[in-house]
């Protein structure tokens, strides 16, 4: 499980729905699809139309995943910082019900407003 009083994913980067589906998938429930898929160095993102499954990569082998499913329906609030001039990198934290911040940290090359328009329609 993430640790939500430290939940960070950092340099997060667009990668093809395909590096997680497989992984994924068994996971869904009917009907629900990918949004968007993101890779840090080892760790994982996957944005579906029902929620976020953040994929924390474990062990020296990276054979042991931890998934944890986060519902847009919890998500209280959120905010985006877009990337600038001399921090390159885009940042969205959101604030869920009973769990507390989760920080995801984008490479310049990832839509931050388009995950930020998917979140919002989901959750206004």
């Amino acid at each position: 499980m993430i640790d939500f009083q430290n939940a960070s994913f950092m340099k997060l980067k667009p990668v093809p729905q395909s590096d997680f589906e497989g992984m994924v998938s068994p996971m869904f429930v009917a009907g629900e699809t990918i949004l968007g898929t993101f890779r840090g160095i080892r760790d994982g993102v996957v944005f579906t139309d029902k929620r976020i499954i953040a994929i924390n990569v474990q062990g020296m082998t990276g054979k042991k995943k931890d998934f944890t499913s986060l519902p847009y329906s919890k998500i209280q609030a959120f905010s985006v910082e877009t990337a600038g001039v001399l921090d390159m990198d885009s940042e969205l934290e959101l604030w869920f019900s009973g769990l507390g911040k989760v920080k995801f940290e984008f490479v310049s090359q990832a839509n931050v407003s388009q995950i930020c328009k998917m979140i919002s329609e989901r959750v206004l």
